[in-house]
């Protein structure tokens, strides 16, 4: 599929492993992927979806930092967890939430095979071993788009590797090389520790 990659999306990656920040990053990571989803369905039932919606999304950071330390690129790292979200998506039916076509969803998976058998990933269930324990918030679904799929936000044709677009606009294959001398607090514009004292005095 076709993806963005910026100087952003390295700051997080890198953030992501940082004590304090990562929990920050995360969070931030969790409520941005909710909004830009629930802004694609109709405004009638995204209230019902944001739950559903922050609980999955909560949970595929854990399958994006497995991934890393299995030795995947950031690209596909992120490329995993978004088709795990179109998966999800599938399942209710909301393809005019999805990123790629319906008929795609197989050569998507074929791509990660491995990874996703490894993890109990499947098209029918997306979250596979990195669903939590307690579970995550149920959503209404809508069966009946399936019978002749709509998807506006879909671009098909990048189902064989991942293609991403950079801060040129230019596309390329398997991703960009990570920048050296990064700081993810400063790209990110997050104070670690005026983040703790304020998490701190909250919990006083």
């Amino acid at each position: 599929m076709k993806i963005r990659q910026n100087v952003r999306h390295w700051a997080s990656k890198q953030a992501l492993t940082m004590p304090v920040v990562g929990d920050i990053v995360e969070d931030r990571l969790v409520d941005m992927h909710t909004d830009i989803f629930l802004d694609r369905a109709a405004e009638s039932g995204r209230a019902d979806r944001r739950e559903h919606l922050h609980d999955f999304f909560d949970a595929t950071m854990d399958t994006y930092v497995a991934a890393l330390e299995e030795g995947h690129s950031e690209a596909d790292a992120r490329e995993i967890t978004h088709i795990q979200a179109n998966f999800d998506f599938y399942n209710h039916g909301w393809t005019e939430m999805m990123e790629f076509p319906v008929e795609e969803l197989g050569e998507h998976y074929d791509r990660y095979e491995t990874f996703f058998e490894t993890h109990g990933i499947s098209i029918e269930d997306p979250l596979g071993n990195f669903r939590p324990a307690d579970g995550i918030a149920d959503a209404p679904s809508t069966p009946e788009n399936l019978e002749e799929p709509e998807h506006p936000y879909a671009e098909g044709g990048f189902a064989d590797d991942v293609y991403v677009e950079g801060p040129d606009g230019e596309v390329h294959v398997g991703g960009q090389e990570e920048p050296t001398d990064l700081d993810p607090t400063e790209v990110l514009g997050i104070d670690a520790n005026e983040e703790a004292t304020e998490e701190s005095s909250t919990a006083d």
